[in-house]
């Protein structure tokens, strides 16, 4: 079993994402050396009881039914070590380790901005996702958001008339598409974007899922727009992922006496810009523009052109890996300013994030 085999394996254990690697990470020097360790070495290692149980007793051929599946579905899967996978995703918390994924990741597609609502949405916020979530595609952008009933599927149909890019991202596997009538929205996402999920592809749509797929959105995406919600609306989860991922959070301005209108009016209170086009989103993201004092970068000996303040992090990393706290203390850069750097390096392909929240110059 390879270490991209044994990162699928994983994914088919309950329970075991990228922070639980991280510790067994601690333990065991391969991947793959989990699957030949015994439960008490597990447990031993930080893993529940259930999932050493799990992990231990796990048969590669469940890996094979796995692989066999995911291509007679068309479905590629992509793990955490493999170039294809999106960098935005990579720089966030407790990031998937493995996406199912039917369509293509582009390298432009880390111009995204998350698109998110109600399911039971009126007209207004129906013409307003398709409408910004056009003109965002039409622009360059791709527009992310979940495939659900209402807003989602809006935003999705709106990228795809601007002949743009969108991803759809699941909370349930290939076999169980949700919603069901979206079957067809599935395959026009898939010739023109991309349709992932991190569940294994028998997985239901179960509640508790829906959660998890939110941060994905989020994760994919630079920003979240918020078109309408509810007090208890899921997209609400979403902003927190958001938040917690350091990403930009908008809000749509909706009727005082609208329930729709409750959440993203208490976001535009409690911080959220206000939108009332798209470029008011798009203004928000300076560091994607071409810079203006730019430095060589001594480091490498290239005359490539970068910012002064991303020589600095580039210079730390000449070394070799290095973790995101060692970057902030050998720079002297505040936590936020070092997230904001590393993640514009890594959107110009200039570095690479591992697990463990270690980064390398590419």
């Amino acid at each position: 079993m390879t270490d991209r085999e044994a990162l699928i394996a994983l994914n088919l254990v309950s329970d075991i994402g990228s922070r639980r690697l991280k510790d067994l990470s601690v333990s065991f020097a391969a991947i793959q050396e989990i699957f030949s360790a015994t439960c008490a070495q597990l447990i031993a290692a930080g893993v529940s009881d259930s999932s050493a149980r799990s992990i231990s007793s796990f048969k590669e051929d469940m890996l094979r039914q796995e692989l066999s599946a995911a291509s007679a579905l068309g479905v590629e899967i992509i793990t955490c070590l493999d170039p294809a996978y999106p960098v935005n995703l990579a720089s966030i918390p407790g990031y998937p380790l493995v996406l199912y994924v039917r369509g293509e990741i582009r390298d432009e597609d880390r111009f995204a901005v998350a698109v998110v609502g109600s399911r039971r949405a009126s007209l207004y916020g129906l013409s307003c996702s398709e409408k910004f979530a056009y003109d965002l595609a039409a622009s360059g952008w791709c527009v992310v958001s979940g495939m659900a009933r209402g807003i989602d599927t809006q935003a999705h149909k709106g990228a795809l008339k601007a002949g743009g890019r969108t991803i759809a991202v699941m909370g349930s596997g290939f076999a169980d598409i949700y919603p069901p009538e979206n079957g067809k929205l599935v395959d026009e996402i898939s010739s023109r974007g991309a349709v992932l999920s991190e569940f294994p592809l028998s997985t239901a749509p179960l509640k508790r899922n829906f959660p998890r797929r939110n941060r994905i959105i989020s994760g994919l995406s630079l920003g979240v727009l918020v078109v309408e919600a509810a007090r208890n609306s899921g997209a609400l989860i979403t902003v927190d992922f958001a938040l917690e991922q350091g990403r930009e959070v908008f809000a749509l301005p909706g009727r005082v006496d609208s329930a729709n209108a409750w959440g993203t009016n208490s976001l535009i209170q409690q911080g959220a810009k206000t939108v009332c086009s798209p470029s008011d989103i798009t203004d928000e993201f300076p560091l994607l523009r071409p810079e203006k004092n730019a430095v060589k970068n001594e480091s490498t000996g290239n005359d490539e052109d970068v910012p002064a303040g991303e020589a600095s992090v580039l210079d730390v990393m000449a070394g070799g890996k290095i973790h995101k706290e060692g970057i902030t203390l050998k720079t002297g850069l505040s936590a936020a300013r070092a997230a904001e750097l590393l993640l514009s390096l890594q959107l110009k392909k200039k570095i690479r994030q591992l697990p463990g929240g270690y980064f390398t110059r590419i």
